[in-house]
């Protein structure tokens, strides 16, 4: 049983996680009037919504890498405190580059996952370290919650409201986080913290990479439609933008929500097992949501039957929850992986997967505009999902239902639990 003090470690971090989040996603929803007011097409929209994820991807192998050397709790009130300054700047921005350079640097409060990964992680027991992972990773919703609180802040005062709410939102929590939080156990005790070399050696283990694979889907997937949802609300059905982000907050809230449950069912279940059904029911989701809009005229003897084929805003939405289920359980697993094979890396395996999953949140978005605008379908960002998820379905047969070593790595032997080549289960090979 986790101790009172663990789980207010484990509330108060998940609250930091949870407002930056709500920071990262920003222009998902300020970015709708910003593309009204600078006049950018799909491809400029994408990379406005994009720019902040590609810092928190980048900045989450080092801060991984200081959080196991400094420990999470001093990191994470840093961060929170200094991406205040960029985000409370960014309300008066007038020119694109402005927003880019600014995105860049609030956008490092997306690191915010490899430090409370870790941080969180030191405080449970193997056995509850999947929920208390997965507990932490429901601070996720933070992108639901931007889509209620900016979409009210500009009705009433205009979006230049939202960067300065949200910068006094970060300075109240580091204050919050400090006073609640507790020292890492472990972190500055038992002689000299290893070099980075050292640490980054781990990274020569397949697995690392094979779960970068999955999260970049999940988590990236995640991140890239919680941004480009309300502006596929509004041109796709004519919502305003307040009903849209509405409607968008229904992928991205169970997307944090669910992610609990994801952590529960893997410690329960393991990781694989949810890994593969997360991967089946995403892939079955994003074919149904790839279908466009399609008129058929059928030439009949006496006149044309004309037939149209289209997915419902109801069933849309629906379809858009499951997805944001199956991915939050899936975020979950990930990281069941990496705690259960890594417990000692766990800051440095944590910040390259994460950094996988942010690189993926950022390349995403700006690759949904570059097809919209060559293609004009609108759901041709959920096929381009569906590749990629299928790409992830077969790498996750081969290595762990049929056991091949398309990866380079040692095959662990089902009756026994060992590598054939003698390396144990769960080492790095």
């Amino acid at each position: 049983m986790a101790r009172s003090g663990n789980l207010s470690v484990l509330f108060v971090t998940t609250w930091a996680f949870t407002v930056c989040f709500a920071v990262w996603m920003m222009f998902g929803v300020t970015g709708i009037p910003i593309r009204g007011q600078l006049g950018l097409d799909s491809t400029e929209f994408g990379l406005l919504t994009a720019t902040p994820v590609l810092t928190g991807a980048i900045f989450r192998l080092p801060l991984g890498i200081w959080t196991d050397r400094f420990g999470g709790r001093i990191i994470m009130v840093l961060l929170l405190a200094g991406c205040a300054i960029p985000l409370w700047l960014s309300s008066y921005a007038t020119e694109l580059w402005q927003f880019l350079l600014l995105g860049l640097a609030l956008g490092l409060v997306g690191a915010s996952f490899s430090v409370g990964t870790p941080y969180v992680a030191r405080f449970f027991s193997k056995e509850r370290r999947g929920f208390a992972m997965g507990f932490f990773g429901a601070g996720t919703v933070g992108a639901a919650l931007n889509m209620f609180v900016a979409p009210v802040l500009i009705d009433a005062y205009g979006w230049q409201m939202v960067p300065k709410v949200y910068a006094i939102a970060l300075l109240v929590t580091a204050i919050v986080f400090w006073l609640l939080s507790k020292p890492d156990p472990g972190v500055g005790k038992g002689g000299a913290p290893s070099s980075m070399w050292r640490q980054l050696s781990v990274l020569r283990n397949p697995r690392v990479w094979k779960y970068c694979q999955y999260y970049s889907i999940v988590f990236g997937g995640f991140t890239a439609l919680s941004i480009w949802m309300p502006q596929y609300f509004k041109t796709e059905y004519g919502f305003s933008i307040a009903q849209a982000s509405l409607l968008a907050a229904c992928f991205s809230l169970p997307g944090g929500a669910f992610r609990a449950l994801g952590g529960w069912l893997s410690d329960r279940f393991g990781a694989h097992n949810i890994t593969w059904w997360v991967l089946w029911t995403a892939w079955i989701c994003l074919f149904l949501l790839s279908y466009p809009k399609t008129e058929l005229i059928v030439h009949t003897v006496d006149d044309p039957l004309r037939f149209g084929i289209a997915v419902p805003s109801w069933m849309f939405t629906g379809l858009l929850f499951v997805l944001g289920v199956a991915f939050a359980c899936g975020m979950a697993s990930t990281f069941k992986y990496v705690g259960d094979d890594f417990p000692d890396n766990m800051g440095v395996v944590a910040g390259v997967v994460g950094m996988a999953g942010g690189l993926g949140g950022f390349l995403l978005p700006i690759m949904f505009g570059v097809i919209l605008d060559h293609l004009g379908v609108n759901s041709s960002c959920f096929m381009l999902l569906y590749g990629i998820v299928w790409v992830s379905l077969t790498l996750n047969y081969l290595t762990e239902v049929r056991r091949a070593p398309v990866m380079g790595e040692a095959v662990l032997s089902p009756e026994h639990g060992v590598a054939m080549t003698g390396t144990k289960k769960g080492t790095a090979t």
